[in-house]
């Protein structure tokens, strides 16, 4: 038997624990076994890559992300070319690219011509809508005017759009019409999120009743828990059914916080970028869907308002937070970059993980956590 690639000597970080001396060979962009020691020369690889005994983890997958490098998701096949290079070598192997809030015949375009894309780029697992229905008290970097109720026709025409590769949509399930989109989307196969909402602690159980799975960027965009109110991010600790996604960039939630996420729901919290253009560039002027945005300190707010628009994150600096200030072990924090996400969405047969039979995406961590190399379908990307 002969394969194509080798890793080995690697610290496989996968399912929750670690084992040393670790090798995965990789076969026609499949992982196809895997094991300890020396026992990988029999397979007499085409390709060889010696981990030197860094950390090698499954590729990181990003459900909640906007661009990166200069470059927003927005605004086409160049610019999400250029977005997905930056968090690609920071580890993120596949991701679903996040749209902002914009009129729903701007929507149609964007996710018809992402559709397309995903026939070329098979790192593209689909469309995140972050909008537009959401709520105008907690809109964050989303253009008020533009925000609007849930329709019938609107939720056709974005659905026929995407033509199956809507993988989530995020919206305030409190808006007239709300838990009727809820069931919408579920039922043509779109994990529904809790976000950008006035939703208190009923509104959003009745949500996650309907078939949403995931809360939006939890603490962020939505009532803070408070001792009368639990609101929204209570709600999702106590159902087993929801991914809570969190920006571990120190930023938007304090590390102490995260740490109450990560005890409360074990195995359910993923870590998101929600990075705008400024990832991977230089602080300075930007815009996030028509809003002007100011970047200092890797901090990015509206210029006008000063609201928190997006983050500068990558994926793996969202583990070392995780690790470092967090205090999550290594393995739990690494799921929370890989199969957790990918479960979310619904792609963890073939991605988050190292095992016979899904993608050949890996990255090798080293000491710092810091990405050195990827691989995406077997090969060094």
């Amino acid at each position: 038997m002969s394969v194509d690639r080798v890793i080995h000597s690697a610290r496989l970080v996968d399912e929750g624990q670690t084992t040393d001396d670790a090798w995965v060979a990789f076969e026609d962009g499949t992982v196809a076994g895997m094991g300890t020691g020396d026992d990988w020369r029999k397979l007499a690889p085409r390709d060889t890559d010696d981990a030197g005994g860094a950390w090698l983890t499954p590729g990181f997958v990003d459900i909640h992300g906007h661009g990166g490098g200069g470059a927003a998701f927005d605004d086409g096949a160049e610019a999400i070319a250029t977005a997905r290079a930056v968090h690609r070598a920071h580890g993120t192997t596949r991701a679903v690219l996040s749209l902002v809030t914009s009129s729903i015949d701007d929507l149609v375009a964007r996710v018809t011509d992402i559709a397309q894309l995903m026939a070329h780029d098979t790192t593209i697992l689909g469309t995140h809508l972050e909008g537009p229905f959401l709520d105008i008290g907690h809109k964050g970097a989303h253009t008020p005017s533009l925000l609007r109720t849930p329709d019938a026709t609107s939720i056709a025409r974005l659905l026929d759009a995407g033509a199956g590769t809507i993988r989530q949509i995020t919206l305030a399930p409190e808006l007239p019409g709300g838990l009727e989109a809820v069931r919408r989307f579920t039922t043509a196969g779109v994990a529904v999120a809790v976000g950008h909402t006035d939703a208190d602690e009923t509104a959003a159980q009745a949500a996650f009743d309907a078939g949403a799975t995931i809360l939006t960027h939890a603490f962020n965009a939505m009532h803070d828990i408070h001792h009368r109110d639990p609101g929204p991010v209570l709600a999702a600790l106590g159902d087993e059914r929801v991914t809570l996604e969190v920006i571990a960039d120190g930023v938007h939630v304090h590390p102490d916080v995260i740490r109450l996420l990560t005890t409360g729901a074990p195995g359910r919290v993923a870590l998101i970028t929600d990075a705008m253009a400024a990832a991977g560039a230089p602080d300075g002027a930007y815009s996030l869907g028509g809003l002007a945005v100011t970047v200092v300190d890797g901090v990015a707010r509206l210029t006008e308002g000063g609201a928190i628009a997006g983050s500068t994150l990558t994926q793996d600096a969202a583990i070392r937070l995780m690790v470092h200030e967090v205090g999550m072990p290594l393995p739990a924090a690494i799921a929370a970059a890989t199969i957790v996400p990918a479960r979310a969405v619904g792609v963890a047969d073939r991605f988050g993980a190292l095992t016979p039979g899904h993608a050949a995406d890996a990255v090798l961590l080293d000491e710092h956590l810091t990405a050195q190399r990827v691989w995406v379908d077997g090969t060094p990307a």
